[in-house]
C-alpha cells in the first residue's frame, strides 16, 4: 500500500528556512516521504541577507543575493504571503490572503526584525522608522539607505557590533563620512576583548570612519543628526541603526507556545507542541546559536534528517559560536571564548601593525579565539577548533602562523580542510564540484552552497577556482 507524502509547511522563507527546504531535498529527492509549502512574506524569495552591506557598497547587486534555487518535486513557494496565525489543534495556518494551509508538520523559520531604539525623533507613531532613519536587515532597508546616502554627505551608524562595522565600512566607500556610535565600552563587546577592539578601532581610525564608544544616543533631529548624551550633535543626513534584532515570536505566542526570549525548542528543535518546530534566530535553544547563520544551518539539517527520517538519532547540541567582520581591508575572526575561565591564554598585541591576536586553550585544546591580522593563523586555528583537535605545545608559534597541529593523517590531509565554514564544505568537496563541470563560482555555489553563507570564504573559492582553471595544482586556501 503506497502512503501520501506528509504535509510540511514552513513559514519563512529567509536562509535558514530555504536551507531546510535544500535538505529536506537532499534527504528526499523524489518527494516520497514529504510534500513541502513554504510561505515568505518578502516577495524577492530567499537570499543573502549577510552580504547586504556589499550591495551598499556597490560591489553586488541585488541579483547577486539570490540563494540557488532548490527543486524538488511536491514543493510549493507562496512568496509575498505572510502567516496570521496557527492553529495547532486543527492544525491550520492561515495566511494574510484569506486562505488556509493543513499541516503535518510546521516548521517556524521567522528569523527576527531589527529592533528601533526607544529614541526621540527615531520612529513615528506606528513605530515605522522615521525620516532619514532605517535599519539594514533586509532588501527594502537596503533601498532605503541607498536612497538616503549621498557621496561626501554624513552619515551615523548606531551600533558597534558586526552588522555596524560592516554597514560603516561600506558606507565609506560610498563617499560618505562616517559616525560610529556605540554605547558598549568597546567595539564587538561581545566577542572582542578592550584591547582587540582598541586595534579595531584603530583601523576604523584611518579608513576615516570616526569611532564613538561608550556614548548613549539621544534624540535623532531629522535634517541636522544625532544628539549623544554628552550634547554633542553628529552632523547626519542619515541614521543606520544596527543596534539588535528581536526574534519574530509573535504567530507562536499567539498559538500558546512557549516563549521566552525566543520560542523554546529541545534538541529535536520542536517546541512546546510535538508537531510545531523552530530554527533559526526566532528558536531558543540552551545551547545558543541565535543571531549566526552557521547553527540556523545545522538545525535545518538535524530537522531535515528528522522529518524525513533519514536520521532519527540527530539532535542539535548546540552552537561553536564564530564570527567573521566582513570589512574590505580588514580580516578579523573570532571564535569561542577567548575570555574562557580557567583557560591558558597566549596574546599577541601589535597597535602599530594593526594586528591582533589572542589564544585561549583549555586540556589542549581551543576554547577560544581573537585573530585581527592572522589570516593563515585563523585558517589553522579554526581547523583545531571546529574538530576539537590538540593544539601544537608552541602556542606562540601556532599564533603566528609558524606551527602546525599534530593531527591525524584525516585531519593532515590538505582536501579535508574547510573552505567554507558556514556550509561545511571541503576543499575536496569543491574540487570535486569543478571536476564535474562547476567552473565559475556561481557554478560551485549551486553545486555545494559554498560563499552562499556569511561570504568570508569568497576570496578562497576564488583562488581554488582560478588555480584549477589555469591547469596548476590548487594550495590549500589560508
Amino acid at each position: 500500500m503506497s502512503h501520501q507524502p506528509r504535509h510540511v509547511v514552513v513559514i519563512g522563507h529567509g536562509m535558514v528556512g530555504a536551507r531546510f527546504v535544500d535538505e529536506v531535498a537532499r534527504r528526499d529527492p523524489d518527494g516520497d516521504r514529504l510534500r513541502v509549502t513554504v510561505v515568505g512574506a518578502e516577495p524577492e524569495g530567499p537570499y543573502n541577507r549577510i552580504l547586504l552591506s556589499e550591495v551598499v557598497n556597490g560591489r553586488l547587486a541585488e541579483a547577486d543575493l539570490a540563494l540557488p534555487e532548490t527543486v524538488m518535486p511536491r514543493l510549493t513557494v507562496r512568496s509575498g504571503r505572510a502567516a496570521t496565525a496557527i492553529d495547532p489543534a486543527a492544525r491550520t495556518v492561515a495566511l494574510d490572503d484569506g486562505s488556509s494551509l493543513d499541516y503535518d508538520e510546521l516548521v517556524l523559520a521567522t528569523g527576527a526584525r531589527a529592533v528601533l531604539p526607544p529614541m526621540p525623533g527615531a520612529t513615528v507613531p506606528s513605530g515605522a522608522p522615521a525620516e532619514g532613519v532605517t535599519a539594514l536587515r533586509d532588501l527594502a532597508d537596503c533601498r532605503r539607505l541607498k536612497a538616503l546616502v549621498r557621496p561626501g554627505a554624513p552619515v551615523v551608524v548606531l551600533g558597534g557590533g558586526v552588522l555596524g562595522l560592516e554597514a560603516a565600512r561600506a558606507l565609506s566607500q560610498t563617499g560618505a563620512r562616517v559616525n560610529l556610535v556605540e554605547s558598549s565600552t568597546w567595539l564587538m563587546r561581545r566577542q572582542l576583548d578592550q584591547d582587540a577592539a582598541r586595534v579595531l578601532q584603530g583601523h576604523y581610525n584611518r579608513l576615516g570612519i570616526t569611532v564613538h564608544s561608550w556614548k548613549v544616543a539621544v534624540r535623532w533631529i531629522p535634517g541636522t543628526g544625532l544628539e549623544l548624551d554628552d550634547g554633542r550633535v553628529l552632523a547626519g543626513d542619515a541614521l543606520v541603526v544596527t543596534a539588535g534584532v528581536r526574534p519574530r515570536t509573535e504567530l507562536a505566542a499567539e498559538a500558546g507556545l512557549d516563549v521566552e526570549h525566543a520560542i523554546v525548542v529541545n534538541d529535536s528543535l520542536t517546541t512546546s507542541d510535538p508537531r510545531v518546530h523552530a530554527i533559526g534566530d526566532c528558536a531558543q535553544h540552551p545551547g545558543g546559536g541565535g543571531g549566526l547563520v552557521q547553527p540556523g544551518y545545522e538545525q535545518a539539517a538535524v530537522l531535515a534528517d528528522l522529518l524525513t527520517g533519514a536520521a532519527p538519532h540527530a539532535r542539535y547540541t548546540g552552537a561553536r559560536p564564530a564570527t567573521r567582520l566582513k570589512a574590505d581591508g580588514i580580516d578579523l575572526v573570532s571564535f569561542g571564548e577567548p575570555d574562557a575561565e580557567d583557560a591558558e591564554t597566549v596574546t599577541v598585541n601589535d597597535a602599530h601593525g594593526g594586528r591582533y591576536a589572542k589564544l585561549s586553550v583549555r586540556d589542549d585544546r581551543v576554547v577560544g579565539a581573537i585573530l585581527l591580522g592572522f589570516p593563515d593563523s585563523a585558517a589553522t586555528i579554526g581547523q583545531l577548533y571546529d574538530h576539537g583537535s590538540p593544539v601544537p605545545q608552541d602556542r606562540l608559534a601556532l599564533l603566528l602562523g609558524g606551527a602546525l597541529p599534530d593531527t591525524s593523517a584525516e585531519e593532515a590531509d590538505p582536501d579535508a580542510t574547510l573552505v567554507c565554514r558556514c556550509n561545511a564544505v571541503s576543499r575536496a568537496r569543491l574540487e570535486s564540484a569543478w571536476l564535474d563541470g562547476a567552473r565559475t563560482k556561481d557554478a560551485v555555489a549551486a553545486a555545494t552552497r559554498a560563499t552562499t553563507g556569511c561570504g568570508g570564504c569568497t576570496r578562497d573559492v576564488n583562488a581554488l577556482l582560478s588555480s584549477w582553471n589555469n591547469g596548476q595544482p590548487a594550495p590549500t586556501p589560508a
